[in-house]
Order: C-alpha cells, then structure tokens, then sequence
C-alpha cells in the first residue's frame, strides 16, 4: 500500500480545508466540496459533517476512488474505511478546530462517525 510522503502530510493533513471529489462510474470526477481533513500519525481521515445521507459521501462510496485538493495541489485517492479509530479522531478534529465549536460537535457526532474515511494514496492499477 502507497504511504503518504511528509509534504503531502503537511500540504493536506494541516490545511483548514482540503476540496474532495469522489469519482463516478465512468471515471470523471463528481463536483468537489469542502470538507475538513485530520491526521493521526501518517494518515489522513476525513468524515461527512451530514452524515451518511450527503450526497458526496453517498458518491465517494459507489468507486472508492477520487482526489483531494489543498490550493493548487492535487492527490489521487481510494477511500477506505476508518476503522476504529472514532476516538482519536474527535480528539483530533476537537484539537485542529477548537476555535469552531459548534461544527466540531457536528464533525464528532455519531453521524458523522458513521463516515470516518481514511484517505489513502491512490496507487496505479
């Protein structure tokens, strides 16, 4: 499995928001939207503030495949799931976002929970 090298840790695991897009059936990307990223060692993990029902989220999940943005760089991902790491996860996104209250208790909320993907470098077929 591809690893992320360190400055794409720093260039998307600390940027306040990255753009995510998941990709449709036939491999065109879906629309990006904004979503906030955390890291937990030398991984990436992002969740749906809305829960399972977002229509991104919804998309990411039909190829397991799409790309996150920070400014001008661009990563080819899969999306796999989180695993149990829903803990650390909110202590993390409650560390990055502190100044943001109320979306932090959304991002942390078992919906959102429910989302937990863990962003892993695309590697090529």
């Amino acid at each position: 499995m591809t690893t992320w090298t360190d400055a794409d840790l720093i260039r998307f695991g600390d940027a306040e928001e990255i753009r995510i897009a998941g990709m449709r059936r036939d491999d065109s990307l879906r629309a990006p939207v904004i979503v906030w990223v955390v890291r937990l060692g030398d991984d990436l993990y992002t969740r749906s503030v809305n829960g399972p029902e977002a229509a991104w989220f919804r998309g990411a999940l039909l190829r397991d495949r799409g790309q996150i943005f920070a400014g001008d760089a661009v990563a080819d991902v899969d999306f796999v799931d989180g695993g149990d790491v829903d803990d650390e996860l909110d202590a993390a996104y409650q560390r990055k976002y502190r100044r943001y209250p109320g979306p932090v208790k959304s991002i942390t909320s078992p919906a959102a929970r429910a989302t937990t993907l863990k962003l892993v470098p695309h590697q090529a077929d």
